[in-house]
């Protein structure tokens, strides 16, 4: 990932984009492209391959998580997407996790915070923590069969990265998994990477919904902690 940073602002207020370009350009980081509506953001994004996309939910034509859809599944498989929005509700975040989004944030964030979240999700992380995670699809995600079928490759994983996976999807972190597997950090970073690999994942988050989709793990079933 070496080069400038380069982002694209989709947003249908033109004073949104603004505050978001000088904040962006200020800490080096590059906008390719603004956009008004969800079918412009698509153009913008194949015509300049960003690495990042901020994208907002309510938007003329189409939505951004319509948008964010089109995106992902449209082979731009280095774009990140995060979606902002005055909305803090629950089905709006996870609507976005899975039309394929990295992250979600509100937009009175700070503008530390705005440059923090964009170098994160450009980096491969994701921006939602996984207990956050494993809440919404709690509430929303009911067992989805026909991705289950899709990734009976789960059998890809050995047994040590299946158990990586599980206790991924019950919200623990890095450290929390280290110290429960008495592995070391770069030794679960490497499970974690090869898990996302081998299974065609963007990141944490989208490995956490397949967990649930396809019933390696089971809403109500016992969470990290216990």
């Amino acid at each position: 990932m070496s080069g400038p940073l380069r982002a694209v602002i989709a947003d249908d207020q033109a004073l949104v984009r603004t505050g978001f370009r000088m904040i962006l350009a200020a800490d080096g980081i590059k906008v390719t492209a603004e956009a008004a509506d969800g079918a412009e953001a698509v153009a913008a994004v194949r015509s300049t391959r960003p690495d990042v996309v901020l994208m907002d939910i309510r938007m003329p034509r189409m939505d951004g998580i319509e948008a964010t859809r089109h995106i992902m599944s449209g082979g731009a498989h280095e774009t990140r997407v995060i979606i902002l929005t005055t909305y803090d509700l629950d089905h709006y975040v996870y609507a976005a996790l899975t039309a394929g989004a990295s992250g979600f944030l509100l937009k009175d964030v700070s503008p530390e915070h705005l440059v923090a979240a964009v170098r994160l999700v450009r980096s491969g992380d994701a921006l939602l923590a996984p207990t956050i995670t494993r809440r919404l699809i709690e509430r929303f995600a009911p067992r989805d069969e026909a991705k289950a079928n899709l990734h009976r490759d789960l059998s890809e994983l050995t047994p040590r990265e299946l158990e990586v996976l599980r206790l991924l999807a019950t919200g623990l972190s890095n450290a929390e998994l280290a110290d429960r597997l008495t592995l070391s950090a770069t030794t679960v970073k490497t499970h974690v990477a090869r898990i996302l690999s081998k299974l065609g994942l963007r990141d944490r988050v989208q490995a956490v919904v397949l967990a649930y989709e396809t019933g390696l793990i089971s809403p109500g079933g016992p969470s990290g902690a216990d």
